[in-house]
């Protein structure tokens, strides 16, 4: 029996034979892809690939993974999801999963829609069911392109049949991400995907099983929020990186390896996060905007070097690409865990500004932001992504850099410095921001150290000169205030019955439950925080006078967000949505979790929100 034979007669739990009738379904608008097999099957390979050739049908695209953090063996899968319209969360089931394994079927099967369709290799996987389509991916790989390892590209090429696909468009998708590998790689690739689509003409013909609409998204750019990231450093007027690799924030790096440098900037791999952080400091203060980009581990590392330069007034950037903790917890698994660290790390106190993005331009925007407010207040400026939002490959409109403007804060020009009968480096000044200068400039001569110091820079244990400084730094937490990014109000301009507040990639999900409570009759408003620290108390006092109860909806166990927010802010119709599985919420989770909780319970309509705090005091101001 030839391998063809043992599709087409319907062996290995195979649908039907040749030439069977095959009716698809009326063309969806949203669907969703799981590709699941064993580290080093090429499960991430077929994920792009289907991102790639759907994105140039003009749909909207969001990836997703789950690897573990090993280079083979082990279970690994992708999702992807193409949808008409904008997402950024996984869909509440699949409509296809690709399995190379059989743990792909066993773990994905149950969250398969009505309809779906399961593609296997016969080889390693056992299903049933007239949607089971079981072909000899590995068998013929091997045979006919010279090892199993084209298994993946045989695949999307029985996809481009079974779902309908643009066959020459689809072909161009292999052809573009295999030939820059040079050698015969490209033409490897190209006859295993002509391979895999001869394979399933044989057994429906030209009649498509699942079909999707073509979209309008056709100016947008397929990035991440680790590329965005790097985009926003170069754009808004970074030179200098320093940083280790570390999951996942070690794509901020490759990107910038590749791009900066022909902007006349230069990154540095450091031999590790101490190192990192340090050059990133002594960069900064010769005048370039510096950033490092690491994930918790590497965050811990940089601790002390983080007090230094906010004792020292050095304005410097640090992007936190969060995953699970605590220690190397899960390094490959999504969690907003690092919040309370960013918040408080450190030994003693220093003004810091925390800000989360919540999707790829956001994340563009809010790096420009990261270098300004760093510069402009001479203050160490925290940029928490995650996992999710860090390594998810999405559509984005493409960055509007007209509307990016650099401030580089108090930085004299020698012509200034000239006018000044005395320069001194921490001069007390009625915002707490004393004019700096760039090393080697005529009169700007300062000593910068991590020790306390008076305005000259000369160490100095005086009391009053310590209450004084203290006061000049951290009076800057409250003066920031109306540079700080703003907040995003999404959903019902009206009083709500319920409100969400939400940070980094919680915004895909939670914009998703809006709009499966909005079906159900139940009105929803998002608060989407873009600054976490200073907490914005005044914003969000409003918010909550519009909605009867606030679900802050977060990725940690203690729910670090809602704990800051009930710190500064007296209320009570505050409740916290938590998971810290490693997963990602999907938008049906949260709607659901919402529905439970209203059920049965009666909510007091709020009233104005006073600050526990005077005007002034603390760290919410």
């Amino acid at each position: 029996m030839t391998e063809t034979d043992s599709l087409t007669t319907g062996a290995h739990g195979s649908p039907g034979t040749a030439g069977q009738e095959n009716k698809a379904h009326p063309p969806l608008k949203d669907l969703s892809f799981l590709t699941g097999g064993q580290g080093g099957d090429g499960t991430l390979t077929v994920s792009e690939l289907l991102a790639r050739y759907y994105h140039s049908q003009g749909l909207h695209i969001y990836t997703s993974r789950s690897v573990l953090s090993r280079i083979r063996g082990g279970y690994a899968a992708a999702a992807t999801r193409v949808s008409v319209e904008e997402r950024f969360a996984q869909k509440a089931s699949h409509d296809v999963i690709i399995a190379f394994h059989q743990d792909a079927v066993t773990f994905g099967q149950k969250e398969l829609g009505e309809g779906g369709i399961i593609l296997a290799d016969d080889k390693v996987v056992k299903a049933e069911g007239k949607n089971a389509f079981l072909l000899p991916l590995s068998l013929t790989s091997a045979s006919k392109v010279g090892s199993p390892l084209y298994k993946n590209t045989l695949a999307y090429g029985a996809l481009s049949v079974l779902l309908g696909m643009d066959r020459a468009a689809a072909r161009g998708v292999v052809e573009k991400r295999f030939g820059r590998r040079g050698g015969d790689a490209a033409a490897k690739n190209l006859s295993a995907f002509d391979l895999g689509a001869e394979l399933v003409t044989q057994q429906v013909g030209n009649h498509p099983v699942l079909t999707v609409e073509k979209g309008t998204a056709t100016n947008e750019i397929l990035t991440t929020g680790n590329q965005a990231c790097a985009f926003g450093f170069i754009v808004g007027g970074g030179r200098f990186f320093a940083g280790y690799p570390i999951t996942p924030a070690t794509s901020v790096m490759e990107t910038l390896m590749r791009y900066l440098p022909q902007f006349g900037g230069v990154v540095r791999q450091a031999e590790d996060e101490l190192a990192a952080i340090n050059m990133v400091i002594g960069a900064a203060y010769a005048g370039a905007r510096s950033m490092t980009a690491t994930s918790g581990p590497g965050f811990s590392l940089m601790t002390e070097a983080l007090g230094h330069a906010g004792e020292a007034e050095v304005p410097i950037v640090i992007v936190d690409a969060q995953r699970v903790g605590p220690s190397t917890g899960e390094p490959t698994r999504h969690e907003q865990g690092d919040l309370l660290h960013s918040v408080f790390a450190s030994h003693g106190e220093i003004p810091r500004i925390v800000l989360a993005p919540g999707y790829p331009q956001d994340s563009f925007n809010l790096t420009v932001s990261s270098l300004n407010l760093a510069e402009k207040w001479q203050v160490p400026v925290i940029l928490l992504l995650d996992q999710a939002l860090s390594e998810n490959t999405t559509t984005s409109p493409r960055y509007d850099l007209s509307r990016v403007s650099i401030d580089r804060g108090a930085l004299l020009t020698q012509e200034a410095l000239d006018k000044m009968a005395a320069y001194k480096r921490y001069e007390f000044t009625p915002n707490g921001v004393s004019p700096r200068t760039i090393p080697g400039m005529k009169g700007g001569e300062s000593q910068v150290t991590g020790n306390e110091h008076d305005e000259w820079g000369h160490v100095s244990v005086n009391v009053d000169n310590r209450k004084m400084m203290m006061a000049k730094r951290m009076m800057r937490l409250r003066l920031v205030k109306d540079d700080l990014p703003a907040a995003q109000i999404w959903g019902d301009d009206d009083r709500a019955r319920v409100g969400f507040i939400g940070y980094g990639s919680t915004y895909g999900p939670i914009r998703e439950a809006q709009a499966i409570l909005k079906h159900k009759g139940i009105s929803s408003r998002f608060f989407q925080a873009r600054t976490l620290w200073p907490v914005p108390v005044d914003s969000l006092a409003s918010f909550m006078e519009t909605v009867r109860v606030a679900f802050v909806v977060e990725h940690n166990y203690l729910g670090q967000f809602g704990m800051l927010i009930r710190e500064y802010i007296n209320t009570r119709n505050l409740e916290s949505i938590l998971k810290y599985d490693g997963n990602s919420y999907k938008g049906i989770e949260i709607a659901q979790h919402v529905e439970s909780t209203l059920e049965g319970r009666t909510y007091y309509e709020p009233k104005k929100v006073p600050k526990v705090l005077p005007e002034g005091e603390g760290g919410g101001f």
